[in-house]
């Protein structure tokens, strides 16, 4: 007996929602980093 679930039979990928999720973590994390590198160089200026 198989009981293994197959995720992609069970659930889809929806790519907009994945393409969401990763606006949604990356956004923030670029711009988190730009404004470190910002506040770097006007530190060591």
């Amino acid at each position: 007996m198989n009981t293994r679930i197959d995720t992609q039979e069970a659930h889809p990928a929806n790519k907009g929602l994945l393409l969401l999720f990763w606006a949604y973590v990356l956004i923030p994390l670029a711009w988190g980093v730009t404004n470190t590198l910002t506040q770097a160089i006007k530190l060591f200026q």
